[in-house]
């Protein structure tokens, strides 16, 4: 499970595997405890939402003061749900880089940023090689398997193994809402798609089983299992809030090495 922290009025969930391995500082937002208004209340990181530019970055800079991640070394996505993976250098710092639904990095310097509103979070470490990645895996990257390519480029870039992997599956739409059109469960194996009235598709057991296909090992496999749209109170959900809504965030950032 992952770990609701509440500091300062502000809460954000941590990964206990990430955090006993100090080598990074990361988090996944909630909407609580931030400085935006209206229907993108109270903590909202969506550039795209209605919201000023001022609130998202003031929000940014109090996420980090409570989790440790410079709010001022973020490299982010401009999400397009697709399947391409970024690697993430200082020279991205302060971008958002036009196409990606996924960021690594193994430098220190670059803390990356992806965002979410029902989506499942995907979180990558590598204990060995120092590395780290982010994916927004809706369910067109999840279809196009986003995990495996996160993975996959780790492997290039840094030489991951995926034996060396923790991987987190963050909060986001569960099966319990997750109801599709029949073309959208075409796109998947049977075994993920439960039927009542339409189709609904399990995306943590989709991910959870392209990461443990990808070489991740099973016991290094830490799921939220929090569904975005059962709990409003605490998470932004498209869906649950029928469009009118802000965007959480997932960052991480490697430690400096001692």
């Amino acid at each position: 499970m992952f770990k609701l922290n509440d500091i300062n009025g502000i809460k954000f969930y941590t990964i206990p595997s990430f955090s006993d391995s100090h080598l990074v500082r990361h988090a996944f937002s909630t909407r609580v405890g931030g400085v935006s208004t209206g229907e993108t209340a109270s903590m909202n990181f969506g550039f795209n939402r209605k919201d000023t530019t001022e609130n998202v970055m003031q929000n940014f800079a109090l996420l980090g003061s409570v989790c440790g991640v410079d709010a001022n070394a973020l490299v982010m996505t401009k999400q397009v749900h697709g399947s391409s993976v970024h690697v993430a250098t200082p020279q991205d710092i302060g971008k958002r880089i036009e196409g990606a639904d996924a960021l690594v990095t193994n430098d220190p310097q670059a803390a990356i940023c992806t965002f979410y509103a029902d989506c499942v979070p995907l979180f990558f470490l590598d204990t060995r090689r120092r590395a780290i990645g982010l994916a927004h895996s809706g369910w067109r990257s999840t279809a196009a398997n986003i995990a495996e390519r996160t993975i996959g480029k780790m492997a290039q870039a840094y030489g991951t193994d995926p034996s060396d992997i923790l991987a987190a599956i963050g909060p986001s739409i569960g099966v319990c809402h997750f109801e599709v059109d029949t073309d959208v469960a075409a796109r998947f194996d049977d075994r993920y798609v439960t039927m009542s009235d339409k189709p609904h598709i399990d995306l943590w057991r989709v991910v959870k089983d392209q990461l443990l296909a990808a070489g991740v090992k099973e016991n290094a496999i830490t799921s939220a299992g929090l569904c975005t749209v059962c709990h409003k109170d605490i998470f932004y959900s498209y869906r649950g809030d029928d469009g009118k809504t802000g965007s959480m965030a997932a960052v991480m950032q490697l430690t400096q090495k001692g």
